[in-house]
């Protein structure tokens, strides 16, 4: 028998993203994932979402592009209220909402587990997940677990993609990428900085919230006015993500924070595109060093790895490890076992992706 599954996604952007848009389109991937191994899904998502499976919208549109839009936490308030009305209906109801979702689970029979997505060592947090300890837990990488590893971990469940979705290209331009936010923990600084040192042109595909617009205009704006190397793009959708990233010679990722997973790493992996790493967070589990790319701690590395050793990479094998480890068939099939332990109770804290 099918599992009757209830999928909340954040509100912040469709399902899928149009543009930039990490945990949305990972939601995205596992619905479909699910929905194709046979399972019977409902999707909480923002009113814009396209999706296979029974669709129950919350808001019209979704929130990042939405003007009108004040206060999120109210938006994402009413979401779970719907959820709750509809809790019977579902064998388990799976949150990509963070630690929003634990109170209200509190107030329904039906079993949750809460996917997390973002960083987890902000102090405020650990109180939270102490409290709701009963609520099993996935991480998206061993890494993320650092800061609280006495939580009630269910499983590391890596991201996946559709096979189809990115085509492999075996035939680089001469020039290096980057997809992402703009932000000072992205490093966007010492991205330039790397290009320029290494003479080889780079394009930044990035999206700007308010927050690091000072960050844009004080830092990296200067940047871009001194060099003819680099060019800024802006957001850009999966069209335009997809010929980026397949025509590049790698994708650069120096960012400078404990990295959760880093979807755009494994996009570039399914172009057969390596990836040039700084090593943080989950950066040496999603990375095989010299088969998907290379990792960094020093920018220098990062220089002589571009400039001696991507003239050389396999980009074969690196489409062949993409489709071994980060298949949205796997995360789907992971996700579902993962359902399946949390129900019959059969898993241990701590358990870790294997």
């Amino acid at each position: 028998m099918p599992l009757r599954i209830a999928v909340i996604s954040p509100l912040y952007e469709s399902v899928p993203p149009r543009l930039y848009g990490g945990t949305e389109r990972v939601v995205s991937y596992l619905t479909e994932g699910l929905i194709k191994a046979g399972q019977e899904v409902t999707l909480f998502a923002s009113g814009d979402s396209v999706t296979s499976a029974r669709f129950v919208p919350a808001g019209a549109k979704s929130l990042r592009l939405d003007p009108e839009c004040k206060d999120p936490l109210a938006c994402h308030f009413m979401l779970m209220e719907e959820v709750l009305k509809h809790d019977k209906e579902f064998d388990i109801i799976h949150s990509n909402v963070d630690y929003l979702s634990l109170a209200f689970a509190r107030r329904s029979k039906t079993p949750f587990i809460t996917t997390l997505h973002g960083r987890l060592d902000m102090p405020e947090i650990a109180a939270i997940f102490m409290e709701y300890r009963e609520f099993p837990l996935i991480s998206i990488s061993n890494s993320q677990r650092g800061p609280i590893p006495w939580a009630n971990w269910l499983q590391t469940i890596y991201h996946g993609l559709p096979a189809h979705l990115y085509d492999y290209n075996g035939g680089p331009e001469e020039y290096l990428v980057f997809i992402g936010r703009m932000s000072p923990e992205k490093k966007i600084d010492s991205l330039i900085h790397i290009a320029m040192k290494a003479e080889i042109p780079l394009k930044i595909a990035a999206k700007v919230d308010r927050v690091d617009v000072e960050y844009f205009k004080a830092i990296v704006r200067p940047l871009l006015e001194n060099t003819s190397l680099v060019e800024f793009l802006g957001e850009v959708s999966d069209e335009e993500k997809n010929m980026l990233l397949g025509r590049a010679m790698a994708c650069l990722h120096p960012v400078d924070w404990p990295e959760p997973f880093g979807l755009t790493l494994i996009e570039a992996m399914a172009c057969g595109t390596p990836v040039v790493a700084r090593r943080r967070g989950a950066i040496p589990e999603v990375v095989d060093q010299g088969v998907t790319g290379f990792i960094f701690e020093k920018d220098e590395e990062a220089v002589f790895q571009i400039k001696n050793h991507l003239s050389s990479f396999a980009r074969q094998a690196c489409r062949r490890q993409f489709e071994k480890r980060f298949s949205s068939d796997r995360m789907a099939a992971d996700y579902l076992a993962a359902y399946k332990a949390a129900l019959s109770g059969a898993f241990m804290k701590g358990g870790r992706n294997k």
